[in-house]
Parts: structure tokens; C-alpha cells; sequence
């Protein structure tokens, strides 16, 4: 142990503050059961009060680290996304996927329209800076909207609300992919006068839409067959590690990057594919706590880091036009674009009207600005990145605020018991502690 008069190590402070969170990630989700706070919150609020030590001169703004702050978000993404894939029960069927389709077909591009119209006039930004917002914006989060996503695989917990909320996270971060891509060649190809319809069209939404899918189905189907059916005393299932799901979330990513496809889109086939290889496995269960616990806490370390952004000058670019712009997004254009996708659909008001609100807006759409700005030049990016982090930011208090009320109540109008030990999930993600 080393000091420096009376000041400990910074290496030892480190190890300390770490072993903290650690200790959080466990912790809180079963301390936030019952209040109507979500773990985010929580994390956002702890790394704001920690960033404002005077001790600490760090400011992670996401412009002053751009390649650190894509890379990041891109890896707790994926992480979330292969845990999301993990937790389905319900057997892929066109169907009985209906309230998927309706959400991404129609939701998503009606929420891109509406806000690259609405940021484009309101903030006089260009029209390829305002599509990239929006494509930004556009997606349900697949991290921070785990507080209205389905329990653990075969825990039950699986309505028409949380199933279509998981649904719809851990397919449309691929799919706005295009649109950040759209936004890339009008602001440099179309500018230049060269053509790029018939190439963004062929190799952005074809090609890499269609090789995500492939390739994620294929690097599932592989992992299903090395974890349960080759011969049993080299089954990958006979090591009892949970990590597995680590090891086929990574190899789907890389493998799909490198042939330049969609690799968002490719874990989640992935892991729906892994599934489905024996569903009713128990190991299924191990890979998912596993992916979860990591997710929970490179999401915690990000939020953190979010939080200091906030105090370290993030929102001082934003006027009450953004502040109005953020506003109508989460409470209006989500909300209408939701309840337009579902007419027609089976459901009940009370249903459409949560599946339509709970389009949380998070870490996903920290990442698509990132790139879509580390591939792109922007003037004045610091206001783009002062109304992303208003949006994420409101939509981790209002949501946030709002998720155990509302999921409580859907329980009880549907005769579920939301007291019951199983009932509904905590605020934020769960920990194993907190499940029988």
C-alpha cells in the first residue's frame, strides 16, 4: 500500500469505489423494489453528486471522448441485447409477433418523420443533421428499458405489454441503423453530387439488414448445437458457465461486423436463436443472470459517467427551444406514433396506451450520435449532444418515475397480483437476489 501524505493511493480509491458498485448492482434493484424510482435514476443521481468533488477535475463529455463514448454505449448495448433475446419465451411466430411488427413498421418510422421535421424547423439545423437526431431518437432503449421488459426466461412474465416492449428494443437498434446511414450520405455523398440512392438502398438496407439477420442466425444456431447437441461429454452446456452467453453475444457482433452487417440486429437473432435450440433448458437461465450482471454494471459505470456529464456542462447549450422540442417527443410524437401502430390491434386501451408511452430513450441513442458524429461533420454538435442527454435524461426521471404505478396497475386490470413475490419486476434491472 502506497501513499502520498496523507492521501491514499488513487489506485486503491479505484479498487474501493469499485468493489461500491459492485456492491450497488446487487443491492439496490431489490432496495428500489417497492418505490416508484428506477435504478437509473439512482445511478444518475450518484454520478452527478460524485462529479461535483471538487477532487475530481474529469468532465466526461461525450465530445471531449467520442471514440470512448461510442465504443462504450456500443458494448452495453450489445450486452443488452442478447440478454433481451435470452428472456423471450414466446416462440417466434408472424403472428403471434404482431404487436412487433406493428411497433417497428409503423411507430418507428412515423416517430423518425415527425422529429426530423420537428428538430430540422425547430432548431434550423439541416435536414440530414435533423434525420440523424431522429434516428437517434427514435429507438426504445434495450438497456434502460429493461424496467418494462419480460422477467427471466420461464418466470411467467410475459404479458402482451412487456413481451412487446422487449420485442421492440431488441429489434429496432438495428434497424435505425439504416437512417443513421441515410443521414451519413446526405450529409456527405448527396453534397457532393455524386449518387447514393441505389447504394445506400442495396448495401445499407439490403445487404447489411439481410446478412444481420443470417449471420445471426447462423452463429445462433452454432452455439445451440455446441451448448446441447453435440456429444454429451463435450457439450459446452456440461461447464455450467454462464459466460457462454458472453462468448456467442461477442462472436455474433464480430463476426457480423466484419462482413459489414448490421451486428445490433445480428446478437439479438442470435440470441432468439440460441433460445429456441432448447428453450426450456436451465441453463438458459444461468446465460441470462450472467449477461444481466454484466449489463447492470457497465450500465451503472455509464450512467455514472452520464450523471457527471450532466454537472459538467452537457445541457448548457440547450434553450427552452430543444427543452420544448425534448418534451414533445416523450409525451407527444412516441405516444401518437404507439397508439397509431396498434389501431386495429387486440388490445385493451390500457394496454395500447403503456406499449405507446414506455418508449424509453437511453444509452442506444447516446451510441447512434456518437457515430453517426464520429462519421460526419457537424457544427455545432454540442447542441445535438445537449438535446440527447435532455431527452435521456427526462426519459430516465419521467419514465422512471412512472414504471412501478403504471405495470402495477396493468397487473391488477388484468387479474394479476401485483404484490405477489413474482409479480412485477423491480424498477431498473433485477438481480438474482431478488428472485427466489
Amino acid at each position: 500500500m502506497a501513499y502520498s501524505g496523507w492521501l491514499p493511493d488513487p489506485y486503491i480509491l479505484v479498487l474501493t469505489g469499485f468493489g461500491i458498485l459492485i456492491a450497488l448492482v446487487a443491492w439496490l434493484p431489490l432496495a428500489l423494489k417497492r418505490l416508484p424510482l428506477s435504478l437509473p435514476i439512482v445511478c444518475v443521481g450518484l454520478g452527478a453528486a460524485l462529479f461535483s468533488l471538487p477532487q475530481i477535475a474529469l468532465q466526461p463529455l461525450p465530445l471531449r471522448y467520442p471514440e470512448i463514448t461510442e465504443r462504450f454505449t456500443e458494448f452495453v448495448v450489445i450486452i443488452a441485447l442478447m440478454g433481451a433475446g435470452l428472456k423471450l419465451d414466446r416462440v417466434f411466430n408472424w403472428r403471434r409477433w404482431m404487436v412487433t411488427w406493428r411497433l417497428l413498421a409503423i411507430a418507428m418510422p412515423l416517430s423518425i418523420a415527425a422529429i426530423t421535421g420537428l428538430v430540422g424547423w425547430g432548431m434550423g439545423l439541416p435536414w440530414a443533421v435533423a434525420l440523424l437526431v431522429a434516428a437517434s431518437l427514435a429507438p426504445t432503449d434495450p438497456v434502460l428499458a429493461a424496467d418494462v421488459q419480460v422477467g427471466p426466461p420461464k418466470s411467467g412474465e410475459e404479458d402482451e405489454v412487456r413481451f412487446g416492449l422487449t420485442s421492440e428494443a431488441g429489434f429496432n437498434d438495428g434497424l435505425a441503423f439504416p437512417f443513421v446511414h441515410l443521414a451519413i450520405a446526405l450529409a456527405t455523398v448527396a453534397l457532393a453530387g455524386e449518387p447514393w440512392f441505389a447504394k445506400w438502398f442495396s448495401y445499407r438496407v439490403l445487404w447489411e439488414i439481410g446478412a444481420g439477420v443470417v449471420g445471426g442466425w447462423l452463429v445462433g444456431r452454432a452455439f445451440g448445437w455446441l451448448t446441447f447437441h453435440v456429444p454429451a461429454e463435450n457439450k459446452l452446456v456440461r461447464t455450467g458457465d454462464g459466460l457462454i452467453g458472453l462468448a456467442a453475444t461477442l462472436v455474433s457482433y464480430g463476426l457480423t461486423e466484419i462482413i459489414h452487417s448490421y451486428g445490433f440486429l445480428a446478437v439479438f437473432i442470435t440470441a432468439l436463436t440460441f433460445r429456441h435450440t432448447h428453450r426450456e433448458h436451465e441453463f438458459q437461465s444461468r446465460m441470462h443472470e450472467v449477461t444481466e450482471q454484466i449489463e447492470r454494471l457497465a450500465m451503472m459505470v455509464l450512467l455514472l459517467l452520464f450523471g457527471g456529464a450532466l454537472v459538467s456542462g452537457l445541457l448548457a447549450p440547450v434553450s427552452w427551444t430543444e427543452a420544448g422540442i425534448a418534451v414533445a417527443i416523450l409525451l407527444v410524437i412516441r405516444p401518437v406514433a404507439g397508439l397509431v401502430s396498434l389501431i386495429g390491434f387486440t388490445a385493451s386501451g390500457s394496454e395500447k396506451f403503456t406499449l405507446a408511452f414506455f418508449g424509453i430513450r437511453g444509452l442506444g441513442s447516446i451510441y447512434y450520435l456518437a457515430y453517426g458524429l464520429n462519421h460526419m461533420e457537424v457544427a455545432k454538435a454540442e447542441q445535438l449532444w445537449g438535446l440527447i442527454g435532455l431527452v435521456v435524461l427526462l426519459s430516465v426521471l419521467l419514465h422512471g418515475l412512472t414504471v412501478t404505478p403504471a405495470m402495477r396497475s396493468l397487473d391488477r386490470l388484468q387479474g394479476r397480483n401485483p404484490d405477489g413475490e413474482e409479480a412485477t419486476p423491480p424498477p431498473g434491472l433485477q438481480g438474482p437476489a431478488s428472485r427466489k
